[in-house]
């Protein structure tokens, strides 16, 4: 309403300020929060920089998400994927100046030299600083190249995924299981933890791709479907949909050419030739919601398939899980059968 006042006489002397100092933990925090009754708390270090702020809704967030993955300050854990053309190190470098935890060095194929060169490189330039993981491999021989390169970890899988045509287009992959199993024993020996990539439709397939030697998997499919995916809602039949597209799909590579080329009708020019070696498609997935409760249901049926095993951990789940080599039969039996669904 006044055009003429200062912004400095609307804000907050500094000692009636209420601030804290970096790197205090959530629990002091919460205390001055409680003490003061502020709703923020600003960091700053001795020269009276402001370095961070904690509001007390990520006070909330924190009790709301206890098992959410933070680190030290509690921070939310950060990964980001980078190739290996030459303009992913200075990717990789603003990557790490803006506090990333991990890299995923993430290509196809991951036991190359190109692959193995550029781990070796990130791990000259920052140490320990970063995790580094990469892949996608699927024999133990990969493991072992890309462990001894100095990945923290090791992704397994080619063309698993449901919008992957890798195995159909190239005639390249293993079946996934199979993948895991492989890997999982030179891991194991090596003492470097692998990821199964692909292939997770239910929430049985994680308790499977665990006992069969993963550490962790990655999800892609499950999670297209929910809010926070890119992509807008569409309607088809009146159901709610997202446009789910695989990572070497035409439109997905003409996406990465546009913005990399910074010239749409180039990129158009060269849609035919990408044509020829798409080894993805683009699909409707079903509208999901929250991801938050995608995760929870399958947390869920993780948590039923160890109790059927009697797991308290993931080592546990692993070490009395018995595979069982079922018939095409077995498997319909597998799902819901003789009934109409509602």
């Amino acid at each position: 309403e006044d055009d003429d006042r200062l912004v400095k006489d609307a804000m907050t002397p500094r000692s009636e300020m209420i601030v804290a100092k970096p790197g205090i933990s959530m629990e002091e925090a919460e205390e001055i929060f409680r003490k003061y009754k502020v709703e923020k708390l600003p960091l700053v270090d001795e020269n009276d920089r402001l370095k961070g702020l904690i509001t007390s809704v990520d006070l909330v967030k924190r009790k709301m998400y206890p098992n959410a993955s933070r680190d030290s300050r509690g921070r939310l854990l950060a990964a980001a994927a980078i190739g290996v053309r030459e303009e992913s190190i200075r990717r990789a470098d603003l990557l790490v100046k803006a506090g990333v935890d991990v890299i995923v060095i993430d290509v196809a194929h991951g036991h190359t030299e190109m692959v193995i060169d550029m781990v070796k490189r990130l791990r000259r330039t920052y140490g320990d600083e970063i995790e580094i993981v990469a892949g996608n491999v699927v024999t133990p021989e990969g493991v072992e190249d890309l462990a001894s390169a100095g990945v923290d970890a090791v992704k397994v899988g080619i063309g698993p995924g449901s919008v992957c045509t890798t195995r159909i287009v190239a005639g390249v992959g293993v079946p996934q299981l199979t993948a895991i199993m492989m890997c999982s024993e030179k891991a194991r020996e090596l003492d470097i933890p692998i990821i199964a990539d692909g292939g997770i439709r239910y929430s049985g397939d994680i308790v499977k791709a665990l006992a069969a030697g993963a550490s962790t998997v990655m999800i892609g499919r499950l999670l297209a479907g929910t809010d926070e995916s890119p992509g807008a809602i569409v309607v088809r039949n009146g159901r709610k949909y997202k446009i789910y597209r695989g990572m070497a799909s035409l439109y997905a590579m003409l996406g990465r050419e546009v913005r990399e080329a910074g010239n749409e009708a180039e990129a158009l020019l060269d849609a035919s030739e990408y044509s020829y070696y798409a080894e993805g498609v683009e699909a409707y997935v079903p509208y999901t919601g929250s991801v938050s409760e995608v995760i929870k249901q399958l947390v869920a049926g993780l948590r039923s398939g160890m109790s059927y095993l009697g797991a308290r951990t993931i080592e546990e789940l692993r070490e009395n899980a018995v595979f069982i080599r079922i018939t095409e039969s077995g498997f319909r039996e597998s799902l819901p059968h003789d009934v109409e669904k509602v």
